[in-house]
């Protein structure tokens, strides 16, 4: 859920990166953070845990520096993929205005990417927020790889009905492409709301006088 700081005129968005273990969540957002120009970004911070990290990172982004005269921030986070790590995962979800599920290509990884989607929808849900809400995009990793799994492969077994990215996290590819359609989506779907919630009151006011 969009946050909005009135005492600094900002709005951040919340895009957490999901995924498997070892899928390439943390590449992305690495990547993503040594291309920003430092004047548009903030400190990466890692919390660090016995088993895993999750890592964060806002940044302005320069297509959509502001909505109604209050500048946009724009808050990437990853969350571990260990499903020991569930809880972590959970607290991370809440309040995300948007997912990017980063799918692992390499042969042998579709059940640990099926199982990564399930707990994802399922913690959401426990945060309710309704997946089909939001923007969520899918990213199939890895495509470097000779034998990497077919995309029509990875969109049957992972049931995609929303956008899709092939990328390869270590090179960039994609990387950003990816982010930006998330980005845009959240804050055009942001946009919509403001126009549909003004809408209502004027409908309200006029029901009224």
């Amino acid at each position: 859920m969009a946050l909005i700081h009135h005492e600094r005129d900002e709005i951040h968005f919340k895009v957490v990166y999901c995924g498997p273990p070892l899928g390439g969540k943390t590449t992305n957002i690495h990547y993503i953070h040594r291309r920003l120009d430092p004047r548009w970004r903030g400190d990466m911070v890692s919390i660090a845990t016995e088993q895993n990290r999750t890592i964060s990172f806002d940044f302005l982004p320069v297509e959509a520096a502001e909505i109604n005269g209050y500048r946009v921030r724009v808050q990437l986070y990853t969350v571990p993929g260990q499903e020991v790590m569930r809880e972590t995962r959970k607290a991370v979800l809440a309040g995300a205005d948007a997912v990017v599920f980063v799918a692992d290509s390499a042969p042998g990884r579709l059940e640990s990417n099926r199982r990564a989607l399930d707990d994802t929808y399922s913690c959401l849900r426990e945060n309710r927020i309704a997946p089909e809400t939001i923007p969520f995009v899918f990213q199939f990793n890895k495509r470097d790889l000779v034998n990497a799994t077919p995309p029509a492969v990875l969109d049957e077994v992972l049931e995609v009905t929303s956008p899709s990215f092939l990328s390869c996290a270590s090179t960039g590819y994609q990387i950003f492409a990816t982010l930006d359609w998330t980005t845009r989506q959240v804050i055009k779907g942001f946009r919509r709301s403001i126009v549909s919630k003004n809408s209502h009151r004027r409908a309200a006011i006029e029901a009224v006088v």
